[in-house]
């Protein structure tokens, strides 16, 4: 169903991973994986951190995808998306209604008020880092700062589940109250992951609580995706004709964030956090 975040079973694979069954146990990360995951983590923050220091109205999709891989790859990695089932690009670049996966192109040309969502993910030594921010092109309305901040505020509401013996429904619990308490709603089409050696690895991390999948408890060492998407209106998603580009139904502004976390005896560590 999904396809850079699986409901079950991913639907793509990334080019510089060895084919795999479709099935997996979740994994346990050890110490020196741990480390490699930071490196790859730390790529990825940067990049995006820089993507959002010179977004400006006037440039193209296409403009930040090359800067992106062209960093990626100054960085020492390689771009995790980029060939991932024939994915052409090294972001995932959607603007206003567009949910997930926007392809970048040299047409579409970023304005001032736009919703970007900016998703990349870095391969490193073996191991994958996985994030996404959301930016107001120059300044975006006040119902679309709204939006963005129930976004984020979400994903670090969620986060804070974070811990040895906890469950993912106490993440996805705590992600759909901070947004219906907004008013906004859950997109339920798409979901978070486990990431690792593969981008994407059991077990699906759910934004809103839901029966589809065995409450995982978690456990130190567990490397998730959490990445909840929020839509002003139903929450509902259609694909586009390109395949790969989710809009929302009816039009309205989406917003989404995401970290790789490393589940801790204590808590969690943000692997992707900007703040550095």
């Amino acid at each position: 169903m999904n396809m850079f975040g699986s409901l079950s079973i991913p639907m793509r694979r990334p080019a510089p991973e060895p084919a795999r069954p479709q099935q997996r146990p979740i994994t346990i990360k050890s110490a020196r994986e741990i480390e490699i995951m930071r490196v790859a983590s730390r790529i990825v923050a940067t990049v995006l951190r820089e993507i959002s220091e010179q977004v400006k109205p006037g440039m193209t999709t296409l403009d930040l995808d090359r800067y992106a891989e062209q960093r990626i790859r100054e960085l020492g990695a390689t771009p995790s998306f980029k060939g991932y089932h024939g994915f052409p690009a090294s972001i995932c670049a959607s603007v206003n209604q567009e949910v997930v996966h926007g392809i970048p192109n040299g047409k579409k040309v970023l304005k001032a008020g736009d919703v970007l969502k900016v998703d990349t993910g870095a391969y490193y030594q073996g191991f994958h880092g996985d994030s996404c921010i959301t930016i107001a092109v120059q300044q975006a309305s006040p119902e679309a700062q709204r939006l963005m901040q129930c976004a984020e505020a979400a994903l670090y509401k969620g986060i804070e589940q974070v811990r040895a013996g906890n469950t993912l429904l106490d993440i996805a619990g705590a992600i759909e109250d901070q947004v219906r308490a907004q008013g906004f709603r859950v997109v339920e089409d798409f979901t978070g992951h486990g990431v690792g050696r593969y981008l994407h690895e059991e077990p699906s991390v759910f934004n809103y609580r839901t029966s589809q999948l065995p409450n995982v408890k978690l456990r130190a060492g567990m490397t998730l995706a959490i990445e909840p998407i929020v839509n002003q209106g139903s929450g509902k998603t259609k694909i586009l004709r390109d395949r790969w580009t989710a809009v929302t139904v009816d039009n309205k502004l989406s917003a989404q964030y995401e970290h790789t976390v490393l589940v801790t005896a204590a808590g969690y560590e943000i692997f992707t956090d900007r703040n550095f």
